[in-house]
């Protein structure tokens, strides 16, 4: 009997230990309020800098949302946004953060944040990152930083992460993933990879890694550069003729077209598609007042470069530019990747309203809130000019390969209303990794409802899709979104 007390009051000290730990948290790092939100926080928010070079001075901003549910057991997720030069906070005003947001009652006012019921900090704890610096609320004193590519931008991510664990060691045992969508198709697995490299050299701290997830994300330039074509004529958008036109013309080959007859059958295919909402074709496409006068310029989807030096840009500035994922029709080709405003020459994202966040993330009394930088050393915009990116990871393929046969789990999802990063090419790369199918194709349901479809392979791979949705899926369906990620994330069936 005295034996079985003593372990009931060990149980009890280390359950109040955990408990404990769970505010351990840097004390400066906590947000205690939020202008706009009225109420009380469901768990603990932390957010502020990592600096990742002292002698740069280049830092990253998180915001860190502890679980609603068990923070002590939930999984730490890692969420990024792509571009490249997109902030993550993206994913947490308009996607699955703790808040939605409700414009002011004035274009001066600030929004008014609401408890968001489908936000994945439900089952979830969550790091929202602003990659690479230059990005969001993530700067550098140097500015030669802003010059970067994939393996730099995964190498500094991973430590971020190992110094964001040194200073939150109470999550060091909760199984750890990365998440993010559109360019963050490279993001995601590159990190991954520098985090399996980092556990296998034994790196300080040691993460607790069990697998990534990709949403609508960039993989390879030939499966994602041929899916365009198919998908539109499969949704209607173009006609048989200009199909097998253009299919016979290009040879089926659309990504890297070599002829001017492909090129012209290719032309009459953007001009109609041009007016779409390229990120979800269901939606309406938002028109800012300045980007009005955007419209008349349209250029055709591939581009032409020029050698400046080292660098490659682009020589013909698209006005009609799409947005976060660079939806050239080799989203990934290799070398220099123009971000958005460098295409478009604009500081608005045609199709997107992003108006809320802009006057939420450079107000002051934000910032303050939430230990950033004031608007005078980094302005926050959804997709940013300031970074020189280069593609230097070639395709993703070989990533996904290695990480599935190291026994990571693995989720590809995708709006199958997306022609940014159609769905038929992340289908088609998936299949072509051999694997075994060991679920075959079929529907998935939420709420007694078909929301997708699903086709499970061999080595924990996962390829899903979600009905009527388009690029950022958590956007247009938050509830099916929290279901399958949820279940994912438990490891149960979806």
């Amino acid at each position: 009997m005295a034996t079985d007390k003593v372990f009931l009051c060990l149980v009890l000290v280390c359950v109040f230990l955990r408990f404990e730990l769970i505010g351990a948290a840097p004390e400066g790092a906590l947000i205690t309020e939020l202008p706009g939100f009225e109420g009380t926080f469901p768990s603990q928010h932390y957010s502020g800098y990592i600096t990742i070079d002292e002698s740069h001075g280049k830092k990253l901003f998180y915001y860190f949302v502890v679980s609603e549910r068990n923070a002590s057991n939930d999984p730490v997720v890692l969420w990024l946004n792509g571009g490249p030069g997109c902030s993550s906070f993206d994913g947490f005003v308009y996607e699955h953060g703790p808040f939605n947001f409700e414009a002011g009652s004035t274009p001066t006012s600030l929004p008014k944040l609401h408890l968001n019921p489908y936000s994945w900090s439900k089952v979830s704890n969550i790091i929202y990152l602003d990659s690479p610096a230059g990005v969001g609320l993530s700067y550098s004193r140097n500015k030669t930083d802003y010059r970067t590519g994939d393996l730099k931008t995964a190498s500094d991510t991973h430590t971020f992460l190992l110094k964001w664990f040194e200073q939150y060691p109470e999550f060091l045992s909760n199984p750890f993933f990365i998440a993010g969508e559109s360019y963050a198709g490279v993001y995601v697995p590159t990190l991954a990879s520098e985090v399996v490299k980092g556990m296998k050299k034994g790196s300080k701290p040691i993460l607790n890694f069990k697998g990534y997830m990709v949403g609508n994300g960039v993989c390879d330039n030939e499966f994602d550069g041929n899916a365009l074509v198919p998908f539109a004529h499969g949704m209607g958008l173009i006609s048989d003729e200009f199909y097998e036109e253009a299919k016979n013309a290009c040879n089926g080959s659309y990504w890297n077209s070599a002829t001017a007859i492909c090129e012209e059958k290719l032309e009459k295919i953007d001009k109609a598609i041009a007016d779409l909402n390229i990120y979800n074709i269901l939606e309406p496409c938002y028109h800012s007042p300045e980007a009005a006068d955007e419209a008349a310029g349209n250029i055709r989807l591939p581009y032409s470069f020029r050698k400046l030096g080292e660098t490659e840009k682009p020589l013909a500035v698209r006005k009609r530019m799409f947005g976060r994922a660079w939806p050239l029709r080799a989203p990934i080709r290799d070398g220099y990747v123009p971000t958005w405003p460098q295409l478009m020459d604009s500081g608005n994202v045609p199709c997107t309203d992003d108006e809320v966040a802009t006057s939420w993330l450079n107000n002051e009394e934000v910032r303050k809130a939430i230990h950033a930088e004031e608007v005078s050393v980094v302005t926050w915009e959804l997709c940013t000019g300031k970074i020189e990116y280069f593609h230097d990871a070639g395709s993703m393929i070989k990533y996904h390969k290695s990480l599935t046969a190291g026994g990571y789990r693995s989720l590809i999802f995708s709006g199958d209303h997306d022609m940014c990063i159609p769905f038929t090419g992340t289908e088609a790369w998936t299949k072509s990794l051999g694997y075994e199918i060991v679920d075959e194709w079929r529907p998935w349901t939420f709420n007694e409802q078909v929301a997708g479809y699903i086709q499970g392979y061999d080595k924990n791979l996962t390829f899903l899709t979600i009905k009527g949705s388009g690029h950022t899926v958590p956007e247009y369906k938050p509830q099916e979104a929290l279901a399958f990620y949820s279940r994912w994330l438990e490891g149960e069936t979806i």
